[in-house]
């Protein structure tokens, strides 16, 4: 009875194994020469190991199998539904020589297979492809770093101009026209000496002012009034005179003081900077259109943004002005509308328009100072009379700043109020040298 009792565990322990084991493809076949022989010789098989379509796992190993009389047969667990880079590498060897190599993938099957269902170009990875798994950012070491140390494309980045970096350390295009110059802090103008900030200068270098030098006379003219008059540079014998110490000026007059008159046989020569007396104004920076677009339309009795302009990171600075045009127009005799403009976060214009007026137009500037924004509206209709209003604003014009015209009825109805049109346009700080 004991006996029984152990062969039968021997038995399942046996059943449990074979069950364990993965299903082989058979394949079987008769090996011929080129001279139409029959091939004798050893097959060895080699392969690294991988994990069956069945989960088992295949341990790396090599099979020599012997070749009698072109007669081949022998079980191999499948390699085509393994995982990535199952293969068997073959090799023919006969009377001591490695005859030819070839590469097996094995599909799964119940019938007998030959060696051509079986054989592979040589070189060919077999197995479904790799299982990829995306890589989070987090799971490089120190790539979260990197990348923030790296400059960000700003709004105003665009392909085809020059980069500049802004108050935000944002990469950005420089604006204004494709034939200006860009200068370091990033702001643009007309190219010249002046580099589009304010009258193109002139030099007048080693210029003999005019007047008797006779020990008596200390009143000299100059060709031009020297701008800045800092740039003046005054030489008497060759020895460089101070102003306000050896003379004075005043527009393009230099009267030297007593202890400094010319005597006869003395030498004057006069270097500066001035503007350009034949042009002036030619070369001051003008203008520039930040913004200027249809916007659209709306029934609603809330309040609705019907257009915008966004005014790049570091563009504007002290001394800059804003002027903002826009015209609003009502369709309907039925409910009265209100107009509102916003400065970032500040409304610098909201009025409403009666139920019979039109439309409404108006103007907006806005004067940047250190650390605020002055600014005052007016605005008028067919029927509303002119209004003026001004207050301040500190909205951070080191970051963008948008400026939002919105628009809504005073209540529920088929009337509606559009923005028509507007433009923002942008006078630069300047100084003339």
């Amino acid at each position: 009875m004991l006996s029984f009792k152990r062969s039968a565990l021997l038995l399942l322990a046996a059943a449990g194994i074979a069950a364990g084991q993965p299903a082989l493809t058979t394949i079987q076949d008769i090996l011929y020469r080129a001279d139409g022989t029959r091939f004798t010789g050893t097959l060895f098989i080699d392969y690294n190991s991988f994990e069956g379509g069945d989960t088992s796992n295949i341990a790396t190993a090599h099979l020599t199998l012997p070749i009698v009389n072109g007669v081949l047969k022998v079980s191999l667990a499948p390699t085509t539904t393994a995982s990535a880079g199952a293969q068997y590498n073959i090799t023919y060897n006969s009377q001591g020589r490695n005859q030819f190599t070839e590469v097996w993938a094995v599909p799964p099957s119940t019938l007998v297979l030959r060696v051509r269902d079986v054989r592979v170009s040589q070189g060919t990875v077999v197995g479904p492809p790799p299982v990829t798994t995306s890589v989070q950012i987090s799971d490089v070491t120190g790539l979260v770093n990197q990348l923030a140390i790296r400059p960000q494309t700003g709004v105003g980045f665009t392909a085809g101009r020059a980069a500049v970096i802004n108050s935000s350390g944002q990469i950005d295009g420089a604006t204004g026209n494709l034939s200006d110059c860009v200068r370091v802090d990033g702001s643009s103008g007309p190219c010249g000496g002046g580099g589009g900030g304010g009258v193109l200068p002139l030099f007048a270098d080693s210029e003999v002012p005019a007047g008797s030098i006779n020990g008596a006379n200390t009143t000299f003219t100059l060709s031009f009034s020297p701008s800045p008059q800092t740039s003046l540079e005054l030489y008497r014998n060759g020895l460089f005179m101070k102003l306000g110490t050896d003379y004075t000026l005043n527009s393009n007059v230099i009267t030297f003081l007593s202890a400094s008159t010319p005597q006869v046989g003395d030498t004057l020569s006069a270097s500066y900077r001035y503007g350009n007396p034949a042009n002036p104004l030619g070369t001051l920076t003008g203008a520039q259109v930040v913004c200027s677009s249809a916007g659209s339309s709306t029934t609603s009795s809330t309040l609705t943004q019907l257009g915008s302009c966004t005014i790049p990171a570091g563009l504007l600075g002290a001394g800059d002005r804003i002027e903002v045009q826009f015209q609003y127009a009502h369709s309907g005799t039925n409910m009265g509308f209100v107009g509102e403009i916003h400065w970032g976060g500040t409304t610098i214009y909201s009025r409403t328009g009666a139920t019979n007026e039109p439309g409404l137009s108006g103007r907006l500037t806005i004067g940047l100072v250190a650390g605020a924004q002055g600014w005052d509206a007016e605005s008028w209709g067919a029927v509303s009379p002119m209004a003026a209003s001004l207050g301040t604003a500190a909205e951070d014009i080191t970051q963008n700043l948008t400026i939002s015209f919105r628009g809504q009825m005073t209540g529920t109805t088929t009337d509606s109020v559009l923005l028509r049109n507007f433009a923002v346009l942008r006078y630069p700080a300047q100084s003339n040298p």
